[in-house]
């Protein structure tokens, strides 16, 4: 998946899978008064989050390119990255929740952690190990000072 299937692509056919999957098992449907609401507010986060993420990445002079880490020119340490070392992924799994609330079907809910499972495994681990061949103990640092998803 690193480097062939782009973040952006798994979240697609995750949140795909999650729809189809609450079409297939209607028996696992749940009503929450004001879910749509809700599935609202945490989506306008994750957007929040992946436009200040952007916006530090490109202040920084970096790539957003995850699938060519090796070409980081800095390792940037402020704005969201202060909270996560993965802020990006983390709004996409915040996506997939607010989509699981907007589908209000249970059946969606476990492709959320199979989406982080898929995106640490074949995403982040790929992009740490080019992060600690290009910053070294810079990077180690960072790692221990903040976590990988919140």
């Amino acid at each position: 998946m690193y480097r062939f299937l782009p973040p952006p692509v798994v979240l697609l056919l995750v949140g795909l899978g999650m729809w189809l999957l609450a079409r297939l098992l209607p028996g696992a449907a749940v009503a929450l008064p004001g879910a749509g609401w809700i599935a609202l507010i945490i989506a306008t986060g994750a957007l929040l989050i992946m436009a200040l993420t952007a916006w530090t990445l490109r202040r920084h002079g970096t790539t957003i390119d995850p699938r060519h880490p090796e070409q980081s020119s800095s390792l940037v340490r402020d704005g969201v990255f202060r909270w996560s070392r993965n802020p990006i992924y983390l709004a996409d799994a915040l996506l997939l929740v607010a989509w699981a609330l907007y589908l209000g079907n249970l059946a969606a809910v476990p492709l959320i952690p199979l989406f982080m499972v898929l995106i640490q495994r074949f995403q982040i681990l790929p992009e740490e190990r080019a992060l600690e061949q290009r910053f070294g103990e810079d990077f180690h640092a960072y790692r221990r000072s903040v976590r990988r998803w919140l």
